[in-house]
């Protein structure tokens, strides 16, 4: 007997379904519908969108016959289902609804379709019916070898810097998905913040994504995969970067037609999220989901590891830093309370716990000349915001080391061993606190 798992295909949406229901009279009722969404193996979703015949026959007996077709090779099948319930709201409902917005962007049906719930109906029986089967004229690359060589590289990372590299340089290499970036949870956790992308002109590392907004946002906030086959404006992150002095614009691609993220979990916490996206319509099927969904886990898992890694003593003495030269005129970094903003010059770096980190470090530089710091002292440090459990220090020394790279010359972190870093001066500094308005 065949399950939902074989025909996942057949419902993106390339081609209408049918749905098939009789009224008291025994009347029959045919509709299209504009999506059938996969659950599982014995479920399925159809979005619920208007109170029309179907609805009211499906109310009084919830047994039905669906049809759906694989676009690529046209073979049919049809399906005996029995409605079971409507969900208004939840993981499974947002999906869908991101889904048929692109699809309702993709046929000129943009503010028409409006889901109003999921309908989730078993699978009762599965029938391929008669007709002729078209080859793929592009078989899609098996997935499993590829997500086998990434969780060996995975387990080889000595670090979160090394974890997200190669993570991003895999998933091009391995997968051929040339977009894509890896954003954490901040402390407050209404927002991610971006740690690590790769395909784009700037690295936007540092950029911030409020929850609930886009793939992304929808993604972490209902803790489930969201993807995207067709663009759609109500998922385009174009405004997710005001342009103002303390934001960083956000890298991803201005017109994406296919999008996909993945949550990343571990121990029941939300850490961040795994996102890809391409210029091609269709670029991401089911099986991308199921990938990229194991990928998240083995990353959760592996970021978790090394963040409970990052507090232990280096392995040696650390080299001795090189002072500051004398003669050139003095660097203002400005700092801002009310938010942890610093500036470097008229230049915006970095903002909140990685803010207030650097600000920690610049001001026992200057007061005692200490370059040498650790992870441990850190989380100590009652200046710093950090929350009681699950601080992600070490993504925010991350962040705050990419930024410097990116924005400055004279500035920098460097590691010096498992749990230690030193700050690197290469210039005086005037160091301004600017009281909030």
């Amino acid at each position: 007997m065949l399950s939902v798992d074989h025909i996942r295909d057949c419902l993106e949406g390339g081609v209408p379904s049918l749905i098939a229901t009789c009224d008291a009279e025994g009347m029959p009722n045919l509709t299209y519908v504009s999506q059938v969404h996969y659950v599982d193996p014995e479920h399925v979703a159809l979005s619920f969108q208007f109170f029309n015949k179907t609805r009211e026959n499906i109310l009084r007996d919830p047994r039905a016959t669906v049809r759906v077709a694989n676009a690529e090779t046209a073979v049919e099948y049809r399906l005996d289902v029995e409605y079971l319930r409507t969900e208004p709201e939840g993981p499974l409902f947002e999906r869908m609804k991101a889904k048929l917005a692109g699809v309702a962007s993709h046929t000129g049906m943009a503010g028409v379709f409006k889901l109003l719930g999921a309908d989730v109906y078993r699978v009762r029986n599965i029938e391929q019916l008669p007709g002729p089967v078209l080859a793929l004229e592009r078989p899609h690359p098996p997935l499993l070898p590829p997500l086998r060589r990434m969780g060996e590289r995975i387990a080889a990372c000595g670090g979160l810097d090394e974890l997200l590299d190669r993570t991003l340089a895999g998933l091009e290499e391995l997968f051929g998905i040339r977009h894509s970036m890896l954003l954490m949870l901040d402390e407050g956790g209404r927002r991610l913040y971006t740690v690590a992308s790769r395909g784009y002109g700037a690295s936007g590392v540092g950029s911030e994504i409020a929850l609930g907004h886009g793939v992304i946002g929808v993604s972490a906030e209902q803790r489930t995969p969201i993807r995207l086959s067709y663009a759609s404006m109500d998922y385009i992150y174009g405004a997710a970067a005001s342009g103002t002095a303390a934001e960083i614009p956000w890298p991803g691609l201005r017109e994406p037609q296919s999008q996909l993220a993945v949550p990343i979990a571990s121990g029941g916490r939300l850490q961040g999220v795994l996102y890809v996206e391409s210029l091609e319509e269709m670029a991401f099927c089911y099986e991308h989901e199921d990938a990229l969904a194991a990928l998240a886990v083995t990353l959760g898992f592996a970021m978790q590891a090394l963040a409970q890694d990052g507090d232990a003593e280096p392995d040696g003495p650390a080299a001795a830093a090189d002072a500051a030269p004398a003669d050139k005129a003095a660097l203002q970094v400005r700092y801002y309370p009310e938010d942890d903003s610093v500036f470097l010059g008229e230049d915006y770096l970095i903002k909140g716990v990685a803010g207030a980190i650097f600000w920690k470090l610049l001001r026992d530089y200057q007061r005692d000349g200490r370059t040498e710091f650790s992870n441990r002292e850190l989380r100590l440090d009652p200046s710093i915001p950090l929350p009681d459990i699950a601080d992600n220090l070490e993504a925010r020394l991350l962040l705050l080391h990419r930024r410097l790279q990116e924005r400055s010359s004279l500035l920098g972190l460097e590691k010096t061993g498992r749990g230690r870093f030193r700050l690197c001066v290469r210039q005086p500094l005037k160091l301004v606190e600017v009281a909030g308005a």
